[in-house]
């Protein structure tokens, strides 16, 4: 098996392209469909202050070097879960990462923001799934963090599987809504909202991971325990049997729903965004979901310093 670009031997496979590249070029390659989407989506600019979601997980990571790579000098955030070993796992290697990069990484964590409470708490007494509450807080503080430190970009390492399952995960229950929204930019609509990327979504999860072997990045490899039995994951796997038979599926399905399909929705939300009576941060309606969550919860949010 030989690269196409210099003949020799090839160590990455990538049947939905028909290509085969070795270490140097597959390297060259994952640079040049990040660089791609960033110049396609106006999403950065080397002047920006950027800040990157990481979880210690391989994607999030990955973004983080590929952007330090290309010239944007970002910082990492991560956020405490509360998840027992595996948010202090996590944490270390993105500490890790950081102290041998000597880049900057910002923390929080939830138990200390939330009264004690970690993810797995806040579920049980809300009575709401895990993902949907982990994913209503952590949006809140990235938000809300990156608006306090005067960051313009929030970067995430949301991938092409994620994106395609989120799209499937769409059509079939005509979430009219979040189908005209669905992009790689999330722009600044709110005085109180900050810049969304998502820089790796023509890569799949298989190639970011080969990118973290290929150079040595190490990463928590489990998935997180709460997630177990997510929709995403069901829809992930059905996306993975199609692209097994007809490697493609995954990025024509999403890449054309962006040039092609998005346009078709509207979104009646959208034009609806004011402001929370109670914090400030962008809400369609007079109290966002957030303080709504923390009233249930009955304990008094922090204010990030």
């Amino acid at each position: 098996m030989k690269c196409i670009k210099c003949k020799g031997k090839a160590q990455i496979k990538l049947p939905q392209h028909n290509s085969r590249f070795c270490k140097t070029h597959f390297i060259e390659y994952f640079h040049n469909q990040v660089s791609k989407a960033i110049k396609n989506y106006r999403m950065l600019n080397k002047d920006d202050k950027v800040l990157v979601a990481v979880s210690g997980g391989k994607d999030s990571l990955v973004l983080w070097e590929v952007l330090n790579q290309l010239g944007y000098c970002p910082d990492g955030f991560y956020i405490d879960l509360g998840i027992d070993d595996y948010s202090r796992q996590s944490e270390n290697t993105c500490r890790s990462f950081a102290q041998q990069r000597g880049l900057d990484l910002h923390t929080v964590s939830i138990p200390e923001l939330m009264g004690g409470l970690g993810i797995k708490e806040i579920s049980r007494k809300t009575r709401r799934n895990p993902c949907s509450v982990c994913g209503l807080i952590k949006r809140y503080y990235f938000n809300h963090y990156a608006l306090n430190k005067k960051y313009n970009v929030i970067a995430t390492g949301h991938n092409l599987d994620d994106e395609a399952a989120t799209l499937m995960s769409n059509l079939t229950r005509w979430q009219t809504g979040y189908l005209s929204r669905q992009s790689p930019v999330l722009p600044k609509n709110h005085p109180a909202m900050v810049k969304k990327v998502k820089p790796l979504h023509r890569l799949t999860e298989k190639e970011t991971g080969s990118y973290a072997v290929i150079n040595r990045i190490p990463y928590i490899y489990e998935e997180c325990p709460l997630a177990e039995g997510a929709r995403s994951i069901l829809y992930k796997k059905t996306l993975n049997y199609l692209e097994f038979y007809s490697p493609g599926t995954k990025r024509q399905f999403y890449l054309d729903f962006l040039k092609k399909g998005k346009y078709n929705f509207k979104d009646s939300e959208q034009a609806n965004l004011t402001s929370c009576n109670t914090c400030g941060q962008p809400t369609t309606l007079e109290t966002c979901a957030f303080c709504h969550l923390i009233e249930r919860l009955e304990v008094k949010k922090q204010v990030l310093s």
